[in-house]
């Protein structure tokens, strides 16, 4: 998952290839309470890892339920009638899906409790589940403004029984999720009477509705509805864990790969996306994206599971929709309409008005930085894409916390200009699908020379490999050391039992033509083995440095450094990066300091892992290494003609890093 500020994604196309989704959020952490209301244990797999099940599970851990987390399953065995754990206060993050559900059933379950979240989830209305739950009775206060969160709720002993002979009102116009969080707690006190709901208003986000019937019936729960109006739950409720459930893929996160696929080129080689854990079985509403898609000319075929995803008309086809039925999917045709011909207009979606953020103009903000007329309505969105490839504008999308706004506009990185979009904060994606970037690209591809890469040559000693490490960090980036390619190979070398000279010279470039060499979590793996420390004694870096003496094996190496230029980027530290390797990176940095400053730095370096050492020993052999690299007759240390000079003698890492960075922010489109 990217930490990074921001992640700037070159001009992309599609490569074709398959992606396995994420569990589906909704269903996620509907289950996870479910479960927490029932008797016994239920099994959850395939739950979606993300920030929004994290802040549900730890709030049923608070409340007295059992959670245990393997690597195949969440295990959890419920309060089964039992009274949860109280006082308590819970933190609920930015996750409607379990503020909303959660405040009703700890407001009939009884007990003293506070449910807070971030300040964008206390901007997030919850007045109409409120004004619901008081009906029946329930003591549920305003911490901070009337009709949002942060909230106090208080039920128990001493107070009056709750009122449940009376249908219960609750508008249904503004959130799907407050009827939800009723259908899900009455069962609770539906002991002795049928109880009913009545929606007023138009019941808007009907699937999701849907979805929350689907999972009632598997917990023992059969309700009723009259036309989605009128919804009654049978006396004598129990919910009964069904023991194992299954969280198919989400279909809201399907929608983004879909609309990858209908973007796709119709080329020869190419043979579609192909979408994995959801399919034309699925119990979500946002399934029917793949109907709207289609109608935007994406050629689709599905099977119980699985979607296949290609390019059908092009440009697509701009479409008039009431999209009421796919609330979060229809955020991903608000982007496609940038690549339809004519303009597109999304009705009945006020709903965007009071998700994470507010998605109407949020939506019509960024697609505007990118070209496009919008038009913008309390409930609806009309785009107008740009009027040629010669009109699209490379621009930094501000994602709002929100996840879908990062997600749906990585796709404009398909545009036909080729300019590049900047994502910033693209760990929001965390909410709902932490590896969505790293999907992408398992099925993007852009030319070589469009992956940037950031070259940090110098000579030992200088820090050019904790500057570099850090600026790949900082960036997001791929991180290639290539000192420790020659170190690796040196230590393969010496493994196989080959001495470093000129007569053994073929076998160990033969043998680095192959290193299964890769940088992870900060280790140095050769295969499954770590070799972090085993290539850094003093005696490995001599071994190093002759056999990057070798020619062939210096020509056996290039390919398998060229092979680390993947997407989003690359950040290369060594000595002949900027010069031999990547001549064409656009950012080339040769980061030196004195001898007596590398050789104090090297100096402490040893005495802390308690070596002994002679600085002037070290500054001795560090003057010899120099002159050896200076003059070998192959890629001799020195800075690229276009290369810029970093002294670094008086410069604290995180300065020479900044300096760096701010170097290659001057080369982006964006600005700083």
């Amino acid at each position: 998952m990217f930490t990074t500020e921001y992640l700037d994604l070159p001009a992309l196309e599609s490569a074709g290839g398959s992606v396995q989704l994420p569990g589906s959020k909704s269903i996620s952490n509907r289950v996870l309470l479910l479960s927490a209301l029932s008797e016994g244990t239920t099994e959850v797999r395939d739950l979606l890892a993300s920030d929004d099940t994290r802040v549900m599970l730890d709030a049923l851990r608070q409340i007295g339920c059992e959670v245990r987390e393997d690597a195949d399953a969440v295990r959890i065995t419920g309060l089964g009638g039992r009274p949860p754990r109280s006082p308590a206060k819970l933190f609920m993050g930015n996750a409607g899906t379990a503020m909303r559900p959660l405040t009703a059933a700890l407001s009939l379950l009884g007990g003293e409790f506070e449910l807070s979240g971030v300040a964008r989830m206390h901007e997030r209305p919850i007045g109409d589940l409120i004004d619901a739950l008081r009906q029946l009775g329930c003591r549920i206060g305003y911490l901070g403004n009337d009709g949002f969160p942060p909230l106090h709720i208080q039920h128990g002993d001493g107070l009056p029984p709750l009122r449940l002979g009376e249908p219960i009102q609750v508008r249904g116009d503004v959130s799907s999720q407050f009827l939800t969080a009723l259908l899900m707690a009455l069962p609770l006190v539906a002991t002795e009477h049928d109880i009913v709901i009545d929606v007023i208003g138009e019941l808007i986000s009907r699937p999701y509705i849907h979805i929350t019937l689907e999972l009632l019936a598997r917990f023992g729960i059969a309700v009723k509805h009259d036309n989605w109006q009128r919804f009654t739950i049978p006396a004598g409720s129990r919910y009964v864990s069904p023991g194992v459930v299954h969280v198919e893929a989400d279909a809201s996160s399907a929608s983004y790969f879909i609309a990858l696929g209908a973007l796709a080129p119709a080329s020869a080689g190419h043979d579609g996306i192909t979408v994995l854990g959801v399919g034309q079985d699925s119990i979500q509403g946002d399934i029917r994206f793949v109907e709207a898609a289609r109608a935007m000319g994406a050629a689709i075929e599905s099977g119980p599971n699985w979607l296949k995803i290609g390019r059908g008309a092009w440009p697509l086809k701009a479409i008039d929709l009431d999209c009421n039925h796919i609330p979060d999917a229809a955020m991903t045709l608000a982007v496609m309409a940038l690549f339809a011909h004519g303009t597109t207009t999304l009705r009945n979606i006020a709903s965007w008005r009071v998700k994470e953020t507010d998605r109407i103009a949020a939506m019509a903000i960024e697609s505007r930085k990118l070209g496009a007329t919008i038009e913008e309505g309390p409930d609806y969105l009309r785009i107008t894409p740009p009027a040629s490839p010669a009109r699209w504008r490379a621009a930094s999308i501000h994602t709002y916390d929100d996840h879908r706004i990062a997600m749906c506009f990585s796709l404009a990185a398909f545009n036909p200009a080729g300019v590049p979009v900047r994502i910033e904060d693209p760990k929001c994606v965390g909410k709902t699908f932490p590896g969505y970037f790293e999907a992408l690209f398992s099925v993007a591809r852009t030319s070589q020379h469009r992956i940037p890469v950031i070259c940090i040559d110098g000579p030992t000693a200088s820090g050019k490999g904790t500057v570099a490490a850090a600026v790949a960090h900082q960036l997001g980036y791929r991180f290639l050391d290539s000192g420790a390619m020659y170190r690796i190979t040196a230590y393969a070398a010496i493994q196989a039992g080959l001495a470093i000279d000129d007569a053994h010279e073929e076998r160990i470039a033969a043998l680095a033509r192959d290193l299964p060499v890769h940088f992870e979590g900060g280790r140095i793996w050769l295969d499954k083995q770590d070799v972090s420390e085993a290539i850094r004694t003093e005696e490995a870096g001599m071994n190093a440095s002759k056999v990057s003496a070798l020619p062939r094996v210096r020509t056996a190496l290039i390919d398998l450094q060229h092979s680390f230029r993947r997407l989003p980027g690359l950040v290369a530290d060594g000595r002949d990066m900027g010069t031999v390797i990547f001549p064409d990176a656009p950012l080339k940095v040769f980061l030196t300091a004195s001898a007596a400053c590398r050789a104090d730095r090297r100096y402490k370096q040893l005495i802390s892992k308690g070596i002994s050492a002679n600085i002037d020993t070290l500054r001795a052999d560090l003057e010899a290494r120099d002159a050896r690299d200076q003059n070998r007759t192959v890629a001799p240390l020195k800075p690229a003609q276009d290369a810029l000079v970093l002294d670094n003698s008086d410069l604290s890492v995180d300065e020479a890093v900044d300096q760096v960075v701010a170097w290659w922010q001057e080369r982006q489109p964006f600005g700083a």
